[in-house]
């Protein structure tokens, strides 16, 4: 037993690599995207810390080259569910009793071993199977994992510290438990860093987690997986299955020792979750945490004092970057009459320049989208545009090619309704609805921003008045849990803009805050009385 107290301090984000022509990292990359692509990776479960394979396969392919067979991953169902809870279960004991300065020691380890050894082998196996370009793998599967596991060791180190009042005589404090249980991890397709994050969150303050990732992102967080176990991960702690979203929930849900969900994905999903959890409460040994971000309908608002380069640039960036497919990213812009033919020609201008393909090909700024389903979707949004008679129209964009990859142009959508459907259902790709407002009706408009959508993610709102960015700050208020003043509504950066939103978008619980880790402890408070009273009578009890 240790006498020490041990405190991680604060540290820096991690730098974001260029990948210049030229450059020692922009060579090493594209080694790595070779060799990751010259093998065809047979990807198992990591279950109790062993690999384990069904033998019942599902093929991945790139999304940009759909003719290149990345590999198969072994397919669970519900008997590798049961296994995983049961070795998550097994290793709980010993993990939860683990010192807080050993388990901290593991996932700084991971994230060292991530900033060196593995950035390129896991920036390739984003690219290869998400389908992102150079830059938009670095700063999400190697510097935003990065800062999750350093930030999140500093802010539990912070949390540990917190004690409360003893007066003298006694002793008060708090300990910060795991979870009486095991936690389900459920991670999305569209960034390698929230794959890592959703299930090491809940380990790193001593839970036990079972965790399901999408199957188009299973090739990076196998790779991540073996870090963990490389870094020192126990077995058990951390368990890796690829069943079906339903089998998960049946069995897990319906488990007694069942204590908490960290998910991403979609706002139906995790609202069946929700329910189904509210059905099972009498099944648990404790109340379940339930952790969730879902979608986004994401706004960018140009004030009538815009600047007209700066909106168009941020549009470009905030609606186009890996296709659109943020849950930050924008995807509805409200731009004033005064305003307008300037920034939609610039718009125009701009979308021509960006190029579209493969991602080895680190000049293409688009890439595809993640699968056909999406692309299908995409498309049938896009051609009833073509087909709306007026109420829509494209200024930019609007093609789609299916025959080598899932390719969808960046595409603009001219909105004369602010309600038309596409300025109010996520998409979740390349495809940006604007409307043009009256410029003296700005404040009218707030309203509509306001009230559009269901969800409340990101929202950005430009202008060079102060007192215009003040107004627009108060009226949309809830509208937005990232909110941008003259920047694009995508980017947050760990210990910078904690992430997360409210209404349909989620519980707001802050990932790269210590927020998002309260949720996964369970305080337990202790009073120690020095020397205990031996009478129970108060001094007013006494007689005049």
């Amino acid at each position: 037993m240790h006498n020490g107290h041990f405190h991680y301090h604060q540290p820096v984000n991690e730098p974001v690599l260029s990948y210049a022509p030229g450059s020692r990292e922009r060579k090493a990359l594209q080694e790595a995207l070779k060799t990751l692509k010259s093998k065809t990776h047979d990807i198992p479960m990591y279950i109790g810390g062993q690999e384990v394979r069904s033998n019942k396969t599902f093929t991945l392919r790139a999304p940009h080259e759909t003719a290149h067979e990345i590999g198969q991953f072994h397919v669970s169902d519900r008997s590798h569910i049961n296994q995983a809870i049961e070795a998550a279960l097994a290793a709980r004991e010993r993990w939860a009793n683990t010192s807080w300065e050993h388990r901290a020691s593991i996932f700084m380890k991971a994230a060292e071993l991530l900033a060196t050894k593995y950035r390129f082998v896991m920036n390739a196996a984003t690219m290869l199977g998400q389908s992102k370009n150079a830059f938009q793998a670095e700063i999400d599967s190697a510097c935003e994992l990065i800062d999750f596991l350093r930030f999140n060791v500093h802010f539990l180190s912070n949390i540990y510290s917190e004690q409360p009042i003893s007066p003298q005589g006694f002793n008060n404090r708090i300990e910060y438990r795991p979870l009486e249980g095991f936690v389900v991890a459920i991670t999305p397709f569209n960034f390698t860093a929230i794959g890592g994050n959703l299930p090491t969150a809940p380990a790193m303050c001593g839970n036990v987690v079972v965790w399901k990732p999408a199957n188009t992102q299973v090739l990076a967080a196998s790779i991540f997986m073996q870090i963990l176990i490389e870094a020192g991960l126990p077995a058990g702690v951390i368990n890796l299955i690829y069943p079906s979203g339903s089998e998960i929930g049946d069995v897990c849900f319906n488990h007694a020792d069942f204590s908490g969900i960290h998910f991403t994905g979609s706002t139906g999903v995790f609202q069946q979750i929700w329910s189904t959890i509210g059905a099972n409460i009498g099944k648990y040994k404790t109340y379940p945490r339930i952790v969730g971000e879902t979608g986004g309908k994401d706004f960018v608002f140009a004030h009538p004092t815009a600047n007209a380069d700066a909106v168009v640039a941020n549009l470009v960036r905030g609606a186009f970057e890996y296709q659109g497919q943020k849950c930050s990213a924008a995807s509805r812009a409200y731009i004033p009459s005064n305003l307008a033919e300037e920034i939609k020609s610039k718009l125009i201008a701009e979308i021509k320049t960006l190029k579209m393909g493969p991602v080895d090909d680190f000049t293409n700024f688009v890439n595809a989208v993640i699968d056909e389903k999406s692309f299908d979707k995409l498309a049938s949004y896009i051609d009833n545009v073509k087909n709306s008679n007026g109420a829509a129209k494209i200024i930019a964009g609007g093609g789609y090619d299916k025959s080598k990859g899932w390719f969808i142009e960046p595409t603009v959508i001219e909105a004369s309704d602010p309600k038309y459907v596409t300025m109010c259902e996520e998409l979740f790709g390349p495809v940006l609805s604007l409307h043009v407002y009256e410029a003296d009706q700005w404040e009218a408009t707030l309203k509509v921003v306001d009230e559009t959508s269901p969800y409340a993610l990101t929202g950005a709102i430009f202008a060079q008045d102060r007192y215009a960015l003040e107004a627009m700050t108060q009226k949309l208020t809830n509208a937005a849990g990232n909110f941008y003043i003259n920047d694009k509504p995508t980017g947050a950066v760990v210990g910078q803009q904690p992430f997360g939103g409210a209404r349909a978008s989620g519980t707001n619980d802050k990932a790269g805050a210590p927020l998002n880790l309260y949720r996964w402890l369970s305080f337990r408070t202790i009073k120690e009385t020095y020397v205990p009273v031996t009478d129970y009578r108060y001094p007013f009890h006494q007689a005049d």
